[in-house]
């Protein structure tokens, strides 16, 4: 569980990132998880962005995301999402 402090930090390091991917109307399928996955691995801080044509709001695939990847929902801008997930190799971010 990430504490505010550590979750303004994340927002912060985040605003620098690029979108990486985009969520759309194939919704939340194996295939995504294990890209987000993957993805966390490699960067452990993402940021997505869900489009219209998915037909979700983008709490609710935050929160199905970070279930299904271990992840911790950073936060959720409009349609823009922030997941966080500690590497297990390659640990980049200090919190």
């Amino acid at each position: 569980m990430l504490t505010s402090k550590q979750r303004a930090y994340l927002r912060s390091l985040a605003s620098t990132e690029p979108t990486i991917m985009q969520i759309g109307k194939g919704g939340i399928g194996e295939n995504l998880i294990k890209t987000v996955s993957d993805a966390l691995e490699a960067r452990e801080l993402i940021k997505m962005a869900v489009l219209e044509n998915s037909g979700e709001e983008a709490r609710e695939v935050a929160e199905a995301l970070a279930e299904a990847t271990s992840a911790e929902v950073v936060g959720v801008v409009g349609k823009k999402i922030i997941l966080y997930r500690e590497s297990e190799k390659k640990k980049r971010i200090e919190l």
